[in-house]
């Protein structure tokens, strides 16, 4: 049976104010850059400060932190 078009459910209304949840790719985002960080910081504490770019030395931690800094923001504007 075929549906009448007068059925169909009315689309949902948003306050004036009230903000759009996120898209779909956000919190995969957020998580993988919190990752990334992270597997970053134990790489180069397990490579005995070596890897992952050679010739930076503590830099490294620094982009390591970085990186996971980037997720943490995106969690404040995750709805």
């Amino acid at each position: 049976m075929a549906r009448d078009r007068n059925s169909e459910e009315p689309a949902l209304e948003r306050a004036e104010g009230e903000e759009a949840p996120n898209a779909v790719w956000f919190k995969p985002v957020m998580v993988g850059f919190m990752l990334l960080g992270l597997v970053w910081i134990l790489v180069y504490y397990i490579s005995g400060q070596q890897f992952p770019i050679p010739g930076i030395t503590v830099w490294n931690l620094a982009i390591g932190l970085g990186i996971a800094l980037i997720g943490f923001l995106m969690t404040t504007r995750w709805r």
